[in-house]
């Protein structure tokens, strides 16, 4: 008895109202997943991949679609081909497409008729990164790199081959830079498109290449480059600076140059997006009975005025002290303090009687336990047991 073919909708994952974008891209996750080269000898994985090629082959053309959803599958029954998936060829030009289509990176090219690869090209970016302040980074600062960077090569004029020949047209692949293979898969032939390895896609073979830059058509020489960071950056961002990267070819543009900001710590202050934090110490008298304090930000010290009776760890805000905005230097964030009561550990014999004068007339009591009654043997005793 033969077994009952699952609905093609199912097999893939994908509702009957998906569009055409959904269901290829529902199959590419079972194809890869199931594809026989990824699953050497696994029978299972291979039924699963004949499974969702079938379903695709027949969700992905509209006719076929449009008979499914009025038929099932007995839209199809009784017309087997050769290629034996319930009458769909996998040797046939419209499914050899499909494969073609999706397939592609399976075997290090792209379908065919994709374009030439020997026309201008824009150069690869470089990277380098550089150090700054915290305040630097605030503000922002102009630096000056020193990089290596490729330039064209004065002998050759950029062609790479010595002076008097000139570069000839690639044997392998005419001039176009690229080659046509065709290889024979699971589902039949399929033509893919790779770089020509003979002329790297340039479409010209250099015979007599330029002594001084061997045929790469480019001298190294080290330059100086200014860069401006802009005030507001942070740690791990990076500056782009046009047309400093490698140079392109076939007379394509230059790449860029990215620059990388490390940002080095700050003794004092934490920045946290555009805020700044920092913790400012008060004596115990100045928060009892308030007054004047001095706090550092990176505009530079200021006075803050502390309320009589402020408790540690109460936070105040600087507005407008703490980083400004990469898209506006003028919006800046703000600045959080945190005050802290600085608790003296060493007293002099009169500032001692004085504070416990201070105590007494304040009510409270330095030595709670004897009030409470306790002998001064209990009081050690106590002491060793919480040690």
């Amino acid at each position: 008895m033969a077994e009952q073919k699952r609905d093609y909708y199912e097999v893939l994952g994908v509702d009957k109202n998906a569009d055409d974008a959904a269901i290829k891209k529902a199959y590419r996750v079972l194809a890869k997943k199931y594809h026989p080269d990824m699953n050497p000898g696994d029978a299972e994985a291979e039924k699963k991949f004949k499974e969702a090629s079938e379903a695709y082959a027949v969700l992905s053309d509209p006719e076929k679609k449009r008979k499914y959803d009025q038929y099932g599958h007995a839209a199809f029954e009784g017309g087997a081909g050769g290629g034996g998936f319930g009458g769909f060829d996998f040797n046939s030009a419209d499914f050899g497409d499909i494969f073609g289509d999706i397939f592609g990176d399976f075997f290090g090219g792209s379908r065919r008729g994709g374009s030439r690869n020997n026309g201008p090209m824009k150069g690869a970016n470089i990277r380098t990164s550089v150090r700054i302040t915290f305040e630097e980074a605030v503000f922002g600062v102009e630096k000056e790199l020193e990089l290596t960077l490729k330039d064209e090569c004065t002998t050759c004029h950029g062609s790479g081959a010595k002076p008097g020949t000139n570069p000839e047209t690639c044997a392998k692949c005419g001039g176009k830079g690229q080659v046509v293979f065709t290889q024979q898969s699971f589902f039949g032939t399929v033509r893919n498109v790779q770089t020509c390895p003979d002329c790297h896609g340039t479409g010209k073979v250099i015979k007599e290449k330029c002594t001084d830059c061997h045929g790469s058509g480019y001298i190294a020489n080290k330059k100086k480059i200014q860069v401006s960071i802009p005030a507001g950056i942070d740690n791990g961002q990076s500056v782009r600076i046009r047309d400093k990267g490698e140079p392109g070819t076939n007379g394509g543009p230059r790449g860029d140059l990215l620059v990388e900001v490390i940002v080095s710590r700050h003794p004092i202050f934490q920045r946290q997006d555009y805020n700044i934090y920092s913790t400012v110490p008060m004596s115990f008298a100045v928060a009892t009975l308030g007054g004047d304090i001095v706090i550092d930000t990176v505009d530079g010290k200021v006075i803050y005025e502390v309320k009589p009776g402020t408790q540690t760890d109460t936070k105040v805000r600087l507005k407008g002290k703490g980083v400004p905005t990469l898209r506006n230097k003028e919006v800046r964030g703000d600045h959080y303090v945190t005050l802290v009561v600085q608790v003296p550990d060493k007293l002099s014999h009169e500032a001692k009687e004085l504070l416990k004068q201070f105590d007494e007339q304040t009510g409270d009591s330095l030595n709670a336990a004897k009030q409470a009654g306790a002998t001064k043997e209990e009081s050690k005793g106590k002491k060793k047991f919480w040690k």
